[in-house]
């Protein structure tokens, strides 16, 4: 048994490196740890909760109210734009002509027309509040380790989702501050620590060999070489027992959890795209947004807990429409947006699985009501829209409105926090419940916000 043990040494220190999997964003064992503490699970209340899990669909850049979900035909060419509004299936509310899919879903959702907030105009503050419901007071720096925490991540903790399942997922991209900038505030967990940091998904689900690197296998060692491997470990635990010194030791329960998602066909299904019928595939877009859009719902049936879509490489890339709004909205954003989230609500409702499955729509800001020399709108955190469906919320709903212009809240105002409480209550969970940082320091989940109640059904 020794000379079996000697003979696998480098056998072993492989299958340690491989349940490390450090080589894209946070380690599989890591992660998986984040399950290992339930001290503060009383702060979920499940018996409340109306969700047990969510999809944010992130449109990076922030997505212009007025061309989509907030038109205003009766004012100035310069204001109302080139798109024309048609209706929807809420009666009464209309939506911009280049959503004509989702504007068949609008009586199961949501509209909320009268965000706004305080914080300054730029991405990463703006980002930031919309994705943890704080201000950070300044413009830029990328993520930090003093940040709050991104809702996935306080779920993964106080929520933990079943053995075996990734609980918090962010995809395809480690969105940057700018094409060369930092890592956006949002989407870590911050003060939490990096165990309940997401798991990145940052190959594309739209290529033709899509695989997750963080779940493979290492080149040329076979599923059954693994498990030969894995049981050599169990002898070498049993035969050290409590004599074993630390260098010997073998993997730890996270590594042991992380070795069953590398070699378990099952924990692994809901990456494979392939099985999924072409026309599903092509009625979410085939292109690396509407495929992560139906990765996450495929996701969330396998059992993971919140799934967060990030639409940009970079805060500059998509939906930032300074130059050229029109264009780039009618031609890639929007019929990308519509068949992607359209099909998201449909699959969701047809397979039973909207109730209890939470999907938000949201954005940095709005843009100006007045268009520039460039045909393009500005940064306007002053007054934008959201989109909320699913999950408890409410039905065929539309929240708050704006002035005539766009351009100011004129009843309702709600602000970032406000709908960040307000998905943590669906969630199960008290946004004034109070997490501790490594220092054991308190901070509130969310704590200058309100539960806006009428958008819960």
């Amino acid at each position: 048994m020794l000379d079996q043990i000697r003979s696998n040494q480098t056998t072993r220190r492989e299958l340690l490196r491989v349940g490390g999997l450090g080589a894209v964003g946070l380690s599989l064992p890591q992660l998986l740890a984040a399950r290992a503490s339930s001290a503060e699970s009383a702060a979920a209340d499940v018996s409340r909760s109306k969700a047990d899990s969510c999809i944010v669909i992130y449109l990076n850049g922030g997505p212009s109210h007025l061309d989509m979900w907030d038109m205003k035909p009766l004012g100035p060419i310069d204001i109302r734009g080139e798109f024309s509004p048609i209706p929807s299936s809420l009666n009464g509310v209309s939506v911009s002509e280049h959503l004509p899919q989702l504007s068949k879903q609008m009586h199961r959702a949501t509209l909320v027309r009268s965000m706004n907030h305080s914080v300054n105009n730029s991405h990463a503050a703006a980002v930031y509040a919309a994705l943890t419901g704080h201000d950070r007071g300044e413009q830029g720096g990328g993520a930090k380790p003093t940040d709050h925490p991104a809702p996935g991540a306080v779920l993964a903790k106080l929520r933990p989702a079943r053995s075996g399942v990734l609980p918090y997922v962010t995809l395809p991209y480690k969105t940057k501050e700018g094409a060369s900038g930092p890592l956006q505030p949002g989407f870590l967990a911050g003060f939490m620590g990096p165990t309940y940091d997401p798991f990145w998904v940052l190959d594309d689900p739209n290529a033709a060999k899509f695989h997750v690197r963080n779940l493979s296998l290492p080149a040329g060692v076979a599923t059954e070489r693994m498990l030969e491997r894995g049981s050599l470990l169990t002898a070498l635990d049993r035969g050290l027992g409590r004599a074993r010194q630390p260098h010997l030791d073998a993997m730890s329960d996270f590594q042991r959890q992380a070795f069953d998602l590398l070699t378990s066909n099952e924990a692994q299904q809901a990456f494979q795209l392939t099985n999924e019928p072409a026309e599903v595939r092509d009625r979410y877009g085939r292109n690396i947004y509407g495929q992560s859009v139906l990765l996450a719902r495929r996701l969330i049936e396998a059992g993971t807990r919140f799934v967060t879509m990030s639409w940009a490489p970079d805060a500059n890339a998509t939906w930032d429409t300074h130059g050229g709004n029109f264009q780039k909205l009618k031609t890639t954003l929007l019929p990308q947006f519509d068949a992607a989230c359209s099909s998201l609500i449909e699959d969701l409702a047809q397979r039973g699985r909207l109730d209890r499955t939470l999907v938000a729509v949201l954005g940095d800001f709005g843009r100006t009501p007045k268009i520039n020399k460039g045909a393009g709108r500005d940064h306007w955190n002053a007054c934008y829209s959201i989109m909320l469906v699913g999950g408890g919320i409410k039905a065929g709903y539309v929240h708050g409105a704006s002035d005539r212009m766009g351009s100011q809240p004129a009843e309702s105002p709600v602000s970032p926090g406000d709908i960040v409480a307000t998905m943590y209550r669906l969630l199960g969970i008290d946004h004034r419940h109070v997490l501790y940082d490594s220092l054991d320091r308190p901070h509130t989940v969310v704590p200058e916000a309100r539960v806006v109640k009428n958008v819960i059904g």
